[in-house]
Parts: structure tokens; C-alpha cells; sequence
């Protein structure tokens, strides 16, 4: 159940539909401080996100709406100063908001024009994340988390996650404690993201827990319905988490797990690694199946129509049966790193390092591809009305919209960001 299934305001708590004092007067969790001590944390608002990396903590890259039945054409583009691998978020607004590696967040209107842009110390990987409230958190190369105020751009508050000597730059000593990872929003408005570990924080900017593995934790985590928290590292290792923090279990992949893992129905963990597998595991861990592709699996898999999705430095989309038999394979012409997205009716779309993005039927079979500028590692988002926004490496954030919908005088090109990236403040 969710909130959506309890009648009025009415919440969902385990299982049973409450109203919200009673949820008030329910014993608050614990987690623990550095001393051992026990140490109540704060009860927030259970409201669901406005959106975020993969559209929910479950991360099952499912879409309500429908892609464009032809190919679409370029609405708008908004030039940036840098790559763009950050995924865009959809405010409910319509601002569009996205990461660049011209260390910036950007927000940009419906019609392509900049609203505000926020410069942090160092690129963004990272993906935004929209609380219910507006606020805005986006983590930075530079070691911190932030929360930014949807009207202006303006901090609300910023976290140092980890205490790395070496904050900016390239390199093990540089990117231990980059905060890459999401991140993913809770349903009670708690925020984890990773860096050095995996963090849980509060809305208000202040630690509730971390755990810390042995490697970087470069992908957003997923939660089970139970409120595990599941996590891959640089480690080689997936942990699973209780919701105050302590590990109840962890899986061995034989290399790096840098693809954020994505929950199914069932609480299947779909989740893909560096030495080439998609792994499902139970939510105890213990492994269920393995499928073996050519190449790193740094996609994370969508779940839709009881078929898992997932692509690969193969250059080859994967849709794999929930036993983890091959449905259908594609073969794009790069690298594929992008995760895939599937719409209300089946379709699937996904961007590849060959400067497409692709729009696959249900059955594998291609409907469309449009060609950007540059790799598309980005992971697309879709709105309502069919609007498709996707980043690509050549530094741009497009709109692409079916043809019908695009008149060629709306047709334009917005080269704000990288003027602003240049003339901003650092």
C-alpha cells in the first residue's frame, strides 16, 4: 500500500491506513551517535517527492506518460559550460532542472530560457532531487550536499559529507567522498545519498545516520518497502541497510557496483556491476539469478510489464524475464550507460554513447532515434504532455517533442548557461 490508497488525508503506516496525529503519537525511530547513545530523530510530513533520479525510492524507472508514436524533433536546446551526465527533474512547476560539469545547477523554464543557475565548488554528476516542499538538493564533486531554494537558486543549507583531504579534482584521493549518488528522497522526506558511504540526512541539512564502506558510493539508493536502504559500492559489495543505519546484510559482485539499484513488485533487487552481470537478489540479499552481458553494467535497470530493462557497455539494451531468461536484445552503436525508461504502454527509451536516443516497442523493435550532439549518458525524463528532456556531452539540454507539437518558429537555442557559467559567481 501507499498514501494514495488510504481515503481523505489519511496516511499509509505498515500496511494499515492512520490519520496523521496518530502517526504523530507513534514512538519515533532511533538511530545512534557516535558515542553509542540512542538519540530520537525528528518526525516530518509523509508526502511523496515532487520528483528525483529514476522517479521514486524504488527506482523503477516507470513512467505514467506516453512517448511520441513518431519521431520527435528538437523543441529547444540550453547550452551549458560542460558535459551533461546529470539526469533531469521535473518540478512541478514545469522548471526543468539539471546538473552540469560546469559545477552548476540549472534551473530552466518550460520554454527553454534560464530561470537561476547555482554554482557549487566542482562538476555535477549528480542527478536533482524535488522535495514536496520545492527544495532542491543536488550533490557536488566538491564533497557537499545541498538544498536550494526553488524560487531564486538560493542555499538553504550545504552538508560536507565525509572529512576527504582532497575535495576538488581527479583521482581515488579526490573522488572518495564526492557525493554522486542520487540522491533519493524518503517517503518520510529523509534524503540518502553516498559518498564515503552511504548518508541518511534530515530535511533540515542535519545528519540522522551514515554507515561507511570501503569504497565511493557513486549511485543513488533504493528503498524497499520495509524502509531498507540498498546500496552498491566501489567496494564490489550491495548492503543492505536497516532504517536506522545498521547493516543486515551485503552481497559480493566480482567488481565495482556503480548502477543504482532499482526494487521490483515483489521487493526483487535488480542491480547491474562492473564485471558485466545484472544480479537479482531478495530483500534478505542472497542471490537469485545472474544474467551476463558483454560489457559493464553501469545502466540501472527500469522495471515495466514484468520485464526487466537494462543496458550495457555492449552497446546492447538487455530486456530480461523476471526469471532472468532473455526476452529481446538492441544493439545501439555505443556504449550504453544511460538508464532506460519505460512509458505507460511498454515502450522504452533510453540514450547511447553514439549521440542517440532511442524509442523502442514493447517488443524490442525500434520505433525511433533522434541524433543529439554528443554522448547521451544522461538518463532521460518525460513529461506529461510528451516532452522528452535529456542532457548529452555536448555540454546542451534538449527538448525534444513530436512534431506536431513543435511549430518550427518555437524552434530555438538558448546559450545562456555557458555565458552564465563563465560570469557567475564561484
Amino acid at each position: 500500500m501507499s498514501d494514495k490508497d488510504c481515503k481523505l488525508n489519511r496516511l499509509c503506516d505498515v500496511g494499515r491506513c492512520i490519520w496523521p496525529a496518530e502517526s504523530a503519537a507513534r514512538p519515533t525511530a532511533a538511530t545512534v551517535a557516535q558515542n553509542g547513545t540512542a538519540l530520537p530523530l525528528p518526525q516530518y510530513a509523509v508526502e511523496a517527492a515532487q520528483a528525483m533520479f529514476r522517479f521514486g525510492a524504488t527506482h523503477r524507472g516507470r513512467s505514467p506518460f506516453a512517448l511520441p508514436a513518431t519521431k520527435p524533433t528538437v523543441w529547444w536546446t540550453f547550452t551549458t559550460g560542460g558535459p551533461i551526465v546529470s539526469s533531469p527533474a521535473i518540478a512541478s512547476d514545469g522548471s526543468v532542472l539539471i546538473g552540469s560539469q560546469d559545477d552548476r545547477l540549472y534551473a530552466v523554464a518550460r520554454d527553454g530560457t534560464l530561470r537561476w543557475s547555482y554554482a557549487t565548488g566542482d562538476i555535477i554528476f549528480s542527478s536533482p532531487a524535488v522535495a514536496h516542499d520545492g527544495t532542491i538538493y543536488i550533490g557536488s564533486d566538491d564533497d557537499h550536499l545541498y538544498a536550494v531554494a526553488p524560487t531564486d537558486g538560493k542555499p538553504r543549507w550545504i552538508m560536507q559529507l565525509g572529512a576527504c583531504p582532497q575535495r576538488v579534482g581527479i583521482g581515488p584521493e579526490a573522488s572518495r567522498c564526492d557525493v554522486d549518488a542520487g540522491p533519493t528522497i524518503g517517503p518520510d522526506g529523509v534524503i540518502y545519498t553516498g559518498g564515503d558511504g552511504v548518508y541518511a540526512i534530515n530535511p533540515d541539512g542535519t545528519l540522522r545516520w551514515r554507515f561507511i564502506t570501503n569504497g565511493h558510493v557513486s549511485s543513488a539508493p533504493a528503498l524497499l518497502p520495509d524502509g531498507t536502504v540498498v546500496a552498491g559500492s566501489q567496494d564490489n559489495l550491495i548492503y543492505g541497510l536497516t532504517p536506522t543505519g545498521q547493516k543486515k546484510w551485503d552481497f559480493r559482485a566480482g567488481s565495482d557496483v556503480e548502477a543504482a539499484p532499482a526494487i521490483g513488485d515483489d521487493g526483487t533487487i535488480y542491480v547491474g556491476s562492473d564485471d558485466h552481470k545484472l544480479y537479482a537478489l531478495g530483500p534478505d540479499g542472497l542471490l537469485r539469478w545472474a544474467f551476463t552481458t558483454g560489457g559493464d553494467v553501469r545502466s540501472s535497470a527500469a522495471i515495466g510489464n514484468g520485464i526487466i530493462y537494462v543496458g550495457s557497455f555492449d552497446a546492447q539494451l538487455y530486456a530480461v524475464h523476471l526469471d532472468g531468461t532473455l526476452a529481446w536484445s538492441f544493439r545501439s552503436g555505443d556504449r550504453i550507460v544511460s538508464s532506460p525508461l519505460v512509458d505507460g504502454r511498454g515502450a522504452v527509451l533510453f540514450g547511447s554513447q553514439d549521440d542517440r536516443v532511442y524509442c523502442l516497442e514493447p517488443d524490442g523493435h525500434l520505433r525511433w532515434s533522434v541524433e543529439l550532439g554528443g554522448d547521451v549518458d544522461s538518463s532521460p525524463s518525460l513529461a506529461a504532455d510528451g516532452t522528452i528532456f535529456v542532457g548529452s556531452d555536448d555540454h546542451k539540454l534538449y527538448a525534444l517533442r513530436a512534431p506536431s507539437a513543435v511549430p518550427s518558429s518555437q524552434t530555438r537555442e538558448s546559450s545562456e548557461g555557458s555565458r552564465l557559467s563563465s560570469e557567475g559567481p564561484r
